[in-house]
């Protein structure tokens, strides 16, 4: 009783919080804070640690913990997370004067401003002949395509699955920046130009970024990637008023996403009904226990097993300046906690919340601090966003953000001090125009532009 009258009033704390930084926690407005809170924190990380707190998760992974004193040092931190990262938020909203609810209702209604001249037609064929080479080369580098071979009913799945996803043969990072990146985005960016100008030129660029974003996201089998494009499109019908959000239209996507869960794990993996619908295994047990497992497993290496890194795990840009290799949390956890996986490869890193990656730097005072940074940048990145122009790019990149973000507050704290991914595709998508601009501007004239 003591840790669920706790668990509960942080909850609501964190959701007043929230809700005062964000404008609108509502299904039917979803933001980039509301899905960080929901699926990031809540769904993620503070359903499991009750659970773990209470010693009634009953998982595999919990298991291996050789102390039960990180149970409960898990859940206390866990509501720290859940209290401070929000009052973060809430102190940049303060300091710089925003209005979250009125000024995310009225971007929502805002008109949408669309340059449909020629020269930006031709920069987003370049773009996305960028886009469909990087995905030809990626094919080009795997030993299989793993989708492929599920198909042919292929049994080694899931070391396919690593091979093709952490062991590939070719460039990361054209692969990361250009295929997984680019091409998602520029699927959005032509749909809005089609959509706003009707003209059969933008819908033929759509027609060829849209089925490569598609496969790019399910190639490798990942479960995860599909949805979360899946949610990229429903926030752009949303933010561009072609839809509006109702309670039945929630339940309907949510009875198609449980369907294809069903499709994935029961008919194509094989899950047996049992496994399914246990709240500690299968996909529940993955959403509410496993991700937030790997948290705990952070807090007890990097105690009584590991010294802290301190900063071993930062951004390689970083540390190689000072001759230092990189060293990721999570991919440590996994040796030292499935080192049988490890060597069979078919494992291949423990990402957790990324609390645990400023733990395991740091110790509580990374803890802290990254917390309280985490909440700012996010807080900043939701501002910005919601006072830039409203156009094709800037629109298809505030909600490449508003569902990227979420994804590495389980996933990772580096990744918010310096995310290379992120720089490279902003630079990529901006730089063609500001060249474009400078050149207009050294020659004295501007081109025309037709405003929809």
């Amino acid at each position: 009783m003591f840790y669920l009258t706790i668990w509960m009033i942080v909850g609501i704390l964190s959701f007043w919080l929230f809700k005062k930084s964000a404008g609108t926690m509502s299904f039917l407005k979803p933001n980039i804070l509301s899905i960080v809170f929901y699926y990031s924190l809540f769904i993620s990380s503070f359903i499991g640690s009750l659970l773990i707190a209470l010693d009634i998760d009953r998982h595999y992974m919990i298991n291996l913990l050789g102390d039960d004193r990180f149970r409960y040092i898990g859940f206390y931190t866990i509501c720290f997370v859940m209290v401070m990262m929000p009052l973060s938020m809430f102190f940049v909203t303060k300091l710089l004067g925003f209005k979250p609810e009125d000024e995310f209702n009225a971007y929502l209604k805002k008109p949408v401003r669309v340059d449909a001249d020629k020269m930006t037609y031709l920069i987003y064929v370049g773009l996305t002949g960028l886009g469909v080479l990087s995905i030809a080369y990626t094919v080009y580098y795997l030993k299989a395509i793993p989708i492929v071979e599920l198909l042919l009913g292929s049994n080694n799945l899931a070391e396919l699955r690593i091979e093709a996803s952490h062991n590939f043969g070719g460039s990361t990072l054209i692969r990361n920046i250009f295929g997984l990146g680019l091409t998602p985005i520029l699927s959005m960016i032509t749909f809005i130009y089609g959509y706003k100008t009707r003209k059969l030129k933008w819908w033929i660029l759509f027609l060829i970024t849209f089925p490569c974003s598609v496969f790019i996201q399910v190639y490798d089998l990942a479960k995860g990637p599909i949805f979360f494009y899946t949610l990229m499109f429903i926030l752009l019908l949303l933010y561009l008023n072609i839809i509006k959000l109702t309670w039945t239209r929630v339940a309907v996507l949510g009875a198609l996403g449980v369907s294809l869960i069903v499709v994935m794990y029961v008919f194509i993996q094989g899950v047996g009904l049992e496994q399914f619908t246990a709240y500690n295994k299968g996909p529940v047990g993955r959403l509410i226990l496993t991700q937030i497992a790997g948290y705990y497993m952070h807090l007890e290496l990097f105690s009584d097993k590991l010294p802290l890194l301190l900063g071993k795990s930062m951004p390689s840009s970083i540390i190689g300046l000072y001759d230092i290799d990189q060293i990721r949390s999570a991919k440590l956890a996994m040796e030292v906690y499935f080192p049988e996986r490890v060597e069979a490869g078919t494992a291949g890193v423990l990402n957790t919340l990324f609390a645990g990656e400023a733990f395991a730097n740091f110790g509580y005072i990374g803890l802290l601090l990254g917390t309280v940074y985490v909440g700012v940048y996010i807080q900043l990145i939701y501002i910005v966003f919601l006072r830039l122009q409203k156009n094709p790019l800037f629109i298809s990149l505030f909600i490449y953000f508003t569902v990227n973000i979420p994804r590495v507050v389980v996933g990772g704290f580096t990744d918010f001090l310096l995310n290379t991914l992120w720089i490279a595709i902003v630079i990529v998508l901006l730089s063609p125009f500001v060249f474009v601009r400078l050149l207009e501007m050294v020659r004295g004239r501007w081109g025309k532009r037709t405003i929809v």
